[in-house]
């Protein structure tokens, strides 16, 4: 029986897929089985004088039956039901305005990007200084725009604008990766769509809802996904902004898994939501990816 041997080819891939298979491996995988194991225990951060012993699903149990994760759940689908379509409108209109400029389109797509590689820690010491009560920038903004008749919001400070002022920094700090995710699914838009459209008499808001908007199902489906799950995983900005306050108006399911595991200490009943959290993402994202199954472009071909 004749050996197969590798080419050279492959052997190069294989060789430079390797490390970052390792690590892959070492930083993912292997804590999130060690985290399956750890859902079972009353594991604590730190030595103590109750020895670890294995609990069952005490831990899923408790956090069921806690407000605190419920609440933390409203907010998350809360905050996702908000950021998505503002985050992606926002991203496809810069992409729309972007794709056909001519000049200057590399300049303005950089700077429209360019939030999404700040990094978040510096966006919030940003946006904190905005938010400030009462002299921020937008109260100023708002005092101005009123004519000096609206009161100033605390805009963190407040239940009811907490969230919605996470909503805004997120939206603004991650639009321009959806913005350059449409701007390559604008171009590989047909030219000859367009070219007969306009024969046809068809411009403006009728051209982008009979061609554009179909055409970029799949890159919606895509943008939708990788929002959601974006969404999801909220958690730098809630932890140096608000720290899940006030009255737990933007804890989130990740913060939720910090406190308990980090603050609290218990380890083993972090785990157990962390466990949750991530069937929760698996169920989203499978349910999202059915529909790429169903383009109405492919089905008039």
């Amino acid at each position: 029986m004749k050996t197969r041997r590798l080419s050279p080819d492959s052997l190069t891939m294989a060789a430079m897929i390797t490390p970052a298979l390792v690590l892959l491996v070492l930083f993912l995988v292997v804590p999130f089985f060690i985290s399956i194991g750890l859902s079972f225990t009353n594991q604590r951060l730190l030595p103590g004088p109750i020895p670890t012993k294995f609990v069952g699903l005490r831990n899923f149990e408790t956090i069921l039956k806690d407000a605190e994760f419920w609440r933390a759940f409203l907010n998350v689908l809360l905050f996702t039901a908000m950021v998505i379509p503002l985050q992606c409108g926002f991203a496809l209109l810069s992409a729309i305005l972007l794709n056909g400029q001519k000049k200057g389109q590399r300049l303005f797509q950089g700077a429209f990007f360019l939030p999404y590689i700040t990094p978040m820690v510096v966006v919030c010491v940003i946006w904190s200084t905005m938010f400030q009560f009462p002299s921020g920038v937008l109260n100023s903004l708002l005092k101005i725009l009123s004519f000096g008749m609206a009161q100033p919001v605390e805009w963190l400070g407040n239940p009811k604008t907490a969230l919605l002022s996470i909503t805004l920094l997120s939206a603004w700090q991650a639009y321009g990766f959806q913005m350059v995710i449409y701007m390559a699914g604008l171009q590989n838009i047909p030219v000859e769509l367009y070219e007969a459209a306009a024969m046809d008499g068809v411009h403006g808001w009728k051209r982008f809802t009979s061609i554009t908007w179909p055409s970029l199902y799949q890159t919606n489906v895509f943008v939708l996904i990788i929002t959601t799950i974006q969404a999801l995983q909220l958690f730098t900005q809630v932890n140096i902004l608000t720290q899940g306050g006030p009255q737990n108006s933007t804890n989130t399911l990740v913060h939720y898994i910090y406190r308990t595991g980090f603050v609290i200490q218990n380890i083993g009943k972090a785990s157990a939501a962390s466990i949750i959290l991530f069937i929760l993402v698996v169920v989203i994202y499978f349910s999202l990816s059915k529909l790429t199954q169903n383009d109405p472009t492919e089905a008039k071909v």
